[in-house]
């Protein structure tokens, strides 16, 4: 099918799991509303300054093909020194902000956007300036310009009400306007970003392609394991490196102990904003053994450090494993007693049920992943339909339910924990001997590659273009929320004021790939530099900050 869809353009690779496909400006909307018609969703889009190659600026645009077990990407390049693109949101519109952070961050002009404000650079960012541009430092530094005046006037009858960027029940900075009619919400918009760290130009600039996963790692204070994966993937995709059966085996390990975390965080977050403090310290002490377990393993409790391209870092001996299975087998029974008895508290499922709905057709059109989809009828997870690491020789059940709703959601990662425990059980259990890590291999240069892992919110996808030996010419990580955030106007419609902050819970947001590196004085908490990581080591060392 997909073939089909792409007959006359240019494939610039096929294989059996990807396919790169270059498109003609004129056919771009076509050939997206085509992969869509064909049962591939939108992934998410990568803005690429290559003049340094070719004089010109490309985006891709990536397609998840659940059906065929397959990713599909479509280049799309600007003439020669022109910086204009068709827009495909008018027919795809989960693209819109992958096109909007390339509008932002590059320069790229999309012609037929219906919204080109915007997305990641605040007000005051200065006009004409794009930090992804090759020639831009990372280091610079810009003074403020002056933002746009100007706002729109409420409506008498709709009363606005902030939550965020600080509130009670959001413990990390987003911004969102509920528009309110009574007590019940009638709309929604969400303001994010504000506080971007600026990753992908440190990674460009400065790192190389080994200290990268270390930074990959830090994206997200909960599932960083899963997007350092998701890196090695790429550059191991780009540059054709084989990972050891062994270390594929620990890899898999790492990344469901990570998701048992992952969930079990989740499910005391969503027991306290429920109004059941008892279920939330119960479930973050059966997440103690969890995080025993990590640490036994990698020496960290949360931060792995595991991964390294071509392979792991650290091994789990016989002596270990036997230690694992049995603080596993404690948070399995710890974990099954608290969640049955939170399932069955029905003061807790009124809360939940018919509460946020997202309908199926619209989580599909804005390209939703992971239990945000699942809970929504969508069968779709990475794992099984694009198997990485060791996922391919475990057994395990997807599970998916139609409710729509919060506790449809709920419900997604309760199921979830509990095959994790299994995979976690089985991939021990038949972990082979061998090596750790492959070293022997060469990187191409400027070779496209793509790593793709279900972390516990969903579908993470990294795109890698090498550059090099050593360096990596661009690299683009989309965590899951970026995918699962526009869906939250939608859940939020209809709803009381008072499930707002369960609401936006229930997709597990990770706000932290927006936060900014600081550097603080450890004797009187001050502030001494926000801004790259670099530059504030070379000022605070100077005596500059």
């Amino acid at each position: 099918m997909v073939v089909e869809v792409l007959k006359g353009c240019k494939i610039l690779r096929h294989d059996d799991r990807v396919t790169v496909a270059e498109v003609s400006p004129e056919r771009a909307r076509e050939i997206a509303k085509g992969l869509f018609n064909a049962g591939c969703y939108y992934s998410c889009g990568m803005g690429v300054d290559e003049r340094p190659v070719n004089m010109r600026f490309a985006m891709y645009h990536v397609f998840n093909c659940e059906a065929e077990r397959r990713h599909v990407i479509l280049k799309l390049t600007t003439p020669t020194n022109e910086l204009t693109l068709p827009s495909i949101t008018p027919v795809i519109e989960g693209a819109s902000w992958s096109e909007r952070e390339a509008m932002d961050m590059l320069g790229i002009i999309f012609d037929g956007h219906p919204e080109p404000e915007r997305l990641i650079l605040p007000e005051d960012w200065p006009e004409g300036v794009y930090p992804l541009r090759k020639d831009f430092p990372y280091n610079k530094k810009l003074p403020p310009a002056k933002p746009k005046e100007g706002r729109k006037k409420p409506r008498p009858d709709i009363i606005e009400v902030p939550l965020g960027p600080y509130h009670p029940t959001l413990h990390e900075p987003e911004y969102f306007e509920l528009y309110v009619k009574g007590d019940k919400i009638v709309d929604a918009k969400y303001r994010g970003f504000h506080i971007h760290r600026g990753m992908e130009k440190l990674a460009e600039s400065r790192m190389t392609l080994n200290q990268v996963p270390f930074l990959a790692e830090r994206i997200c204070g909960i599932c960083g394991c899963t997007h350092s994966t998701a890196y090695c993937q790429a550059v191991e995709d780009a540059a054709g490196i084989y990972v050891p059966e062994r270390a594929r085996y620990i890899r898999t390990i790492m990344l469901e102990i990570e998701r048992l975390h992952s969930h079990l965080l989740w499910f005391g977050v969503a027991c306290h904003l429920l109004g059941f403090d008892s279920g939330f310290m119960h479930l973050w002490r059966a997440r103690e053994y969890i995080m025993d377990i990590a640490e036994l393993i990698t020496g960290n409790r949360k931060t792995y450090g595991i991964n390294i391209i071509g392979g792991v870092r650290r091994d789990i001996p016989e002596k270990k494993k036997r230690k694992v299975l049995e603080l596993l087998d404690l948070a399995e029974k710890d974990s099954r007693e608290i969640l049955d008895n939170v399932v069955k508290m029905g003061e807790l499922k009124e809360r939940m049920e018919n509460v946020g709905v997202l309908p199926k057709k619209k989580g599909r059109e804005i390209g939703v992943v992971g239990p945000v989809a699942r809970a929504s009828g969508i069968d779709t997870d990475v794992r099984r339909d694009h198997p990485y690491a060791a996922y391919g020789d475990l057994d395990f059940e997807v599970p998916v339910y139609k409710g729509e709703d919060v506790l449809s959601r709920f419900l997604v990662r309760y199921d979830e924990t509990f095959q994790s425990f299994s995979m976690i059980k089985q991939a021990l259990d038949n972990m082979p001997e061998g090596e750790l890590i492959n070293e022997d291999y060469e990187i191409p240069s400027f070779k496209l590659g793509l790593g793709v892992t279900e972390a516990p919110r969903g579908e993470d996808v990294h795109l890698v273009i090498t550059w090099g030996e050593n360096k990596v010419y661009r690299w683009h990580p989309r965590a899951s929320t970026y995918n699962n955030l526009p869906a939250i106007p939608i859940m939020l419609r209809g709803n009381d004021i008072a499930d707002a902050p369960i609401i936006i819970a229930s997709i597990d947001p990770c706000f932290s790939c927006t936060d900014h590196v600081s550097i603080i004085d450890s004797e009187n908490g001050r502030v001494l530099w926000r801004g790259s990581l670099e530059e504030g080591i070379r000022r605070v060392g100077n005596g500059k900050a």
